[in-house]
C-alpha cells in the first residue's frame, strides 16, 4: 500500500494529464483532466437538483476521472473497447484508493451509474465537454463533433436543454 503522501501526490498528477479529445481535434494547450473535473464540480454547484445529495455529487465530480492519472485519458477513438477501458480504470482506482474504501465505492458508483447522483454527474460530464467545445470553437477549433456526442448521450432534461443551447450557439460560428 502506498503512503498517504504518495497517494496525495499521485492524485495531483491529474493536473498535468491533457484531455485527449481536445488534442485530437487540434486544440493547442487543452485543458487538463483536473480542470475538466473542476468544471464538472462547478456545474454540480450550479445545477444540482434539490432532491439529489449535493455532497455526494460533488465528491463524484472530483473523483470520476482520477484513474486517468495511471491509464491516461482514453477516448472512443483510441481503439480500446469500453470493457477494457473499464478494466484498466478499475485497476487504477483500486490502486489509487487503497486504504480508502469510501472513495473507491464513490468511484465505483460513478463508473457503474448506480445512484441518481452518479447519473446526473455523468450527464454534467457531457455538458462540461459541450461548454468547453463552445469555448474552443470561439478560438477557432472545430469541435462540433464533441457537442454532437454530448447531445446524443445526456439524459437529464435540463442538461439536454443546455447542450441544445450550446449547439445553437455553435451553429452561429460555422
Amino acid at each position: 500500500m502506498a503512503s498517504t503522501l504518495d497517494q496525495l501526490l499521485a492524485g495531483l498528477k491529474l493536473k498535468s494529464v491533457a484531455r485527449a479529445g481536445w488534442l485530437r481535434v487540434g486544440v493547442d494547450a487543452p485543458e487538463s483532466v483536473a480542470a475538466h473535473s473542476w468544471g464538472i464540480t462547478w456545474l454540480v454547484l450550479q445545477l444540482c437538483p434539490l432532491d439529489l445529495d449535493l455532497q455526494r455529487a460533488l465528491a463524484l465530480a472530483v473523483l470520476h476521472d482520477l484513474p486517468e492519472v495511471q491509464v491516461g485519458d482514453i477516448t472512443p477513438h483510441d481503439g480500446i473497447s469500453k470493457a477494457h477501458k473499464h478494466t484498466l480504470e478499475a485497476k487504477a482506482a483500486r490502486d489509487l484508493f487503497s486504504g480508502r474504501p469510501d472513495l473507491h465505492a464513490l468511484w465505483l458508483d460513478y463508473a457503474e451509474h448506480q445512484s441518481p447522483e452518479a447519473r446526473f454527474v455523468r450527464d454534467l460530464d457531457k455538458l462540461d465537454m459541450a461548454l468547453q467545445a463552445l469555448l474552443y470553437a470561439h478560438a477557432g477549433a472545430d469541435t462540433a463533433e464533441l457537442v454532437a456526442s454530448a447531445a446524443s448521450s445526456a439524459q437529464d432534461p435540463t442538461v439536454r436543454a443546455l447542450i441544445a443551447e450550446v449547439d445553437a450557439r455553435m451553429s452561429t460560428l460555422r
